[in-house]
């Protein structure tokens, strides 16, 4: 069974691989749907990370919004042909940076495991 520490390195990796493959633009992220399902990927990757690390561990760390990102997974996987591309782009270029930031500080913390 993967622990907490593996799973966080998992949500790291995920936004790690949105970085390498992101546009520059919402116009061109429209236009390139390979790139869009690039995203979504690893945005799906994340939320199924974040649903599965302990309950006590997501409590102790109640400042990242695990229950947001496990709810945009659910909304990817299941309501895949809904997806709102803008929103999409929205969260890669707002919500992503400060996620990144926050899971970055929890690998550094020892003994979270």
């Amino acid at each position: 069974m993967r622990d907490d520490r593996e799973r966080l390195l998992d949500m790291a990796q995920a936004i790690e691989e949105i970085g390498k493959h992101l546009v520059p633009s919402l116009d061109e992220f429209e236009r390139d749907r390979l790139r869009q399902v690039w995203v979504i990927h690893h945005l799906q990757i994340m939320g199924e990370a974040a649903r599965t690390l302990s309950e006590a561990f997501r409590q102790q760390h109640s400042e990242v919004p695990w229950s947001r990102i496990a709810a945009l997974r659910h909304v990817l996987v299941h309501q895949y042909f809904d997806i709102d591309v803008r929103a999409l782009w929205a969260v890669v270029q707002q919500d992503l940076p400060k996620v990144r930031t926050q899971i970055a500080q929890l690998l550094e913390e020892p003994g979270d495991d």
